[in-house]
């Protein structure tokens, strides 16, 4: 275990524009076998029970872990973020047993989606139990809780031996991390360690539903689809702010629900409507921003990749329409290079809403602020 190369480290400043306050541990480890890091586990869970903060992979999107029974530790992690207090976090357990110390009541449809989702990008809420403190829940009587599927997450949640409440491993507002290298560049010299588990699997945070009440609704759309978990529960609720820019005042019952986030700095454009119209629409968009001096960037598919070629803009590709799971599993990656690129504008077009396609349309609405044009 090395801390941070000097080099890797340089420059990097918190979000306030602070210089960095402590040294961050960052640890390599072997994605197929992490048992053969167990050094680097035991150091993890020294710090964990210690109340600090450990920033780790799983197979959505990097975490960001503290003890989920440790009110002191919890609110670290809504400081090392700049994170909103209302915004609930997410609990993360190891096995199906550690639930009951999270969830108070389980119903028959969540146990139905627990025998077909998890381990998986999967977080169902629960009324939880007295013991998860209401900073965990973000105020809310309700819990998130997820069981992850990627081996390293989970070997580092047992090594702890206790729950570990974890949001997106990022500055809040900001795409979330798929890989170590981002958790760096937003949280280094703010939380004590980052484990490196190599590039996230899906690339998009998990969905999200609640099991409270009579119904399952879907709070945050995912990798598990609308149509895969109808397939197992029946017709489910799709709440409201998935599909309508969400009213400031809500109060968030999910992470992701409220805030801007997946946002970089640059300005992002969506482009909405006829295939042809829209290919067109962006190119002039692009060229307009560009004779305005800024440098722009278009993000697009393999499909459409070569109408935008050799036009003097920086070209993003998010993977192919036909698959659209490398879409969803490139899209934040996407969102953070163009930061790296230092482009003041790119413009991408709209995706159907529908399985992924939903989940993809809900973090781009939230990057580009929900600033659509249609054509």
């Amino acid at each position: 275990m090395t801390p941070v190369p000097a080099e890797a480290a340089k420059n990097i400043k918190n979000a306030a524009g602070l210089t960095n306050k402590m040294e961050t541990l960052f640890c390599s480890i072997g994605k197929d076998n992490p048992k053969a890091s167990n050094d680097v586990f035991k150091k993890a869970a020294e710090i964990i029970k210690g109340g600090g903060l450990v920033a780790f992979p799983t197979e959505t999107v990097y975490g960001l872990g503290a003890n989920a029974l440790d009110r002191t530790a919890v609110k670290k992690i809504y400081e090392a973020k700049g994170r909103p207090s209302d915004n609930p976090l997410i609990v993360h357990i190891s096995s199906l047993p550690e639930l009951k110390t999270a969830a108070k009541e389980i119903s028959p449809k969540a146990e139905k989606l627990i025998d077909a989702f998890w381990p998986g990008p999967l977080t169902i809420i629960f009324k939880k139990n007295d013991i998860i403190p209401f900073e965990t829940s973000g105020g809310l009587d309700t819990i998130a809780v997820r069981f992850p599927e990627n081996p390293a997450a989970r070997y580092f949640i047992r090594s702890c031996g206790l729950p570990i409440a974890a949001p997106s491993a990022n500055t809040s507002g900001r795409p979330s991390p798929t890989s170590a290298k981002h958790v760096l560049s937003d949280l280094n010299g703010k939380i004590d360690m980052i484990i490196d588990g190599g590039s996230a699997k899906f690339g998009l945070e998990s969905t999200i539903v609640s099991t409270v009440g009579d119904e399952i609704t879907l709070l945050r759309p995912g990798s598990v689809t609308t149509g895969m978990l109808e397939s197992v529960v029946g017709k489910i609720k799709i709440d409201k702010t998935i599909l309508v820019k969400p009213d400031e005042n809500l109060r968030p019952l999910a992470p992701g629900m409220k805030y801007k986030h997946y946002s970089p700095l640059c300005n992002i454009t969506i482009v909405k409507g006829d295939r042809d119209k829209v290919i067109k629409a962006m190119a002039e968009l692009a060229e307009r921003a560009g004779e305005k001096g800024e440098k722009t960037g278009i993000i697009t598919t393999a499909e459409d990749r070569a109408f935008f070629e050799n036009r003097g803009f920086e070209l993003l590709s998010l993977g192919r329409e036909t698959s659209p799971e490398t879409i969803g599993a490139g899209l934040l990656r996407v969102l953070r290079t163009c930061d790296d690129l230092h482009l003041s504008s790119a413009f991408i077009k709209a995706f159907p809403e529908e399985g992924i396609g939903l989940a993809i349309m809900n973090r781009l609405k939230k990057a580009a602020g929900y600033n659509i044009i249609e054509v």
